[in-house]
């Protein structure tokens, strides 16, 4: 039977295994720890489909999550997963009143929560977060969402989605810092710069490490750091060797969130090589921890102070050059605050 009290209900691909688990979608978890504390007595349920990779209910900051362990198998396992996620709703909607369905990405989890969604007549919106913008992205035909339920993470998102699919997104969500501290006093800046990421083609960390060892004909003992780690970590680790730059460059590999933005708070210079992007939340994150920032993806139409846009490698090397020799003193600048995502959220979901 119905329990009477209305229940938020989140599709998504992957969430993370447990609180220990830092790493994984971090905005994710900012944002679900910020409705948690915004709203503490609404009841959230969150179904993830591929990751974790074992199959199992568990409690996460207090909030229920499903992770269904698909383990991101194609084929007919694919199909498999979907009929089992199906079926699990099923029973979900039988136990809970469900007010609002929210899908991360517009991919498999936007195809079944959208029809989730009508059969209940429950309002659906769909968070598009990134690559699901894009023209490759065959799932939007299948979904044919209605613009009113699309949500965007950024300017770049909805003019991508809507020059890519012929749908302009006609809500934003933009993502924001977990408990700003515009105040809080900034220490000794010994990292020249930094990166921050997944070690993946997209990211173009081949092309951060030639931008160091530009710079390093202008300042010999740069030093940078690239925490994360990834598929390219050894074709990287080898390219810094061949290029001489074991003394300038240190990659960290996996590190909890906190290590990542205590090295921000170390850094002068937040480069963000990535040829695509959504919204760089580590950049947001960077400016927060008073590193200024340049990147090649520009998320916002409106200036972001510290933040300089550039088209290419060269003129990278020249900003970073800039930047290094200036005598700027460094501030934290706060984009947004994650409780004012988490009400936004909130409005969209009548929460």
């Amino acid at each position: 039977m119905n329990d009477g009290s209305g229940t938020i209900l989140i599709l998504t691909p992957g969430f993370p295994k447990d609180e220990a688990d830092t790493t994984c979608l971090p905005l994710l978890q900012v944002l679900m720890r910020s409705l948690k504390r915004e709203y503490p007595a609404q009841k959230i349920i969150v179904l993830s489909f591929q990751y974790p990779y074992q199959k199992s209910d568990y409690s996460w900051h207090g909030i229920n999550i499903i992770s269904m362990g698909g383990s991101n198998k194609g084929g007919f396992n694919r199909l498999l997963l979907w009929d089992k996620i199906r079926r699990r709703l099923k029973r979900l909607a039988v136990e809970n009143n469900f007010t609002g369905v929210m899908s991360f990405w517009c991919g498999e989890t936007a195809l079944i929560a959208k029809k989730f969604a009508g059969r209940y007549n429950i309002p659906w919106f769909c968070w598009i977060l990134g690559q699901d913008a894009k023209k490759e992205n065959h799932y939007v035909k299948r979904i044919n969402p209605p613009a009113n339920s699309l949500v965007a993470l950024s300017d770049f998102i909805a003019d991508e989605f809507e020059r890519n699919h012929g749908i302009r997104p006609a809500h934003y969500l933009f993502p924001g810092i977990e408990n700003p501290e515009p105040n809080k006093l900034l220490g000794e800046k010994d990292i020249d710069i930094m990166g921050a990421g997944s070690l993946i083609p997209l990211k173009q960390y081949n092309l951060f490490i030639e931008v160091i060892s530009e710079i390093k004909n202008t300042f010999a003992g740069v030093k940078a750091v690239i925490a994360g780690d990834g598929p390219e970590r050894n074709k990287l680790e080898k390219m810094i060797k061949d290029m001489g730059l074991d003394d300038n460059i240190t990659l960290t590999g996996e590190i909890p969130h906190q290590q990542v933005l205590a090295l921000m708070e170390r850094s002068r210079l937040f480069l963000h090589t990535s040829n695509y992007e959504g919204f760089g939340v580590v950049c947001i994150e960077a400016l927060h921890a008073g590193c200024r920032v340049i990147s090649f993806t520009q998320p916002m139409k409106k200036v972001i102070p510290d933040w300089q846009i550039v088209s290419d490698k060269q003129e990278m090397i020249d900003k970073a050059v800039s930047v290094l020799r200036s005598n700027h003193n460094p501030e934290r600048i706060i984009f947004n605050d994650a409780r004012i995502m988490a009400k936004q959220f909130g409005g969209l979901l009548k929460i």
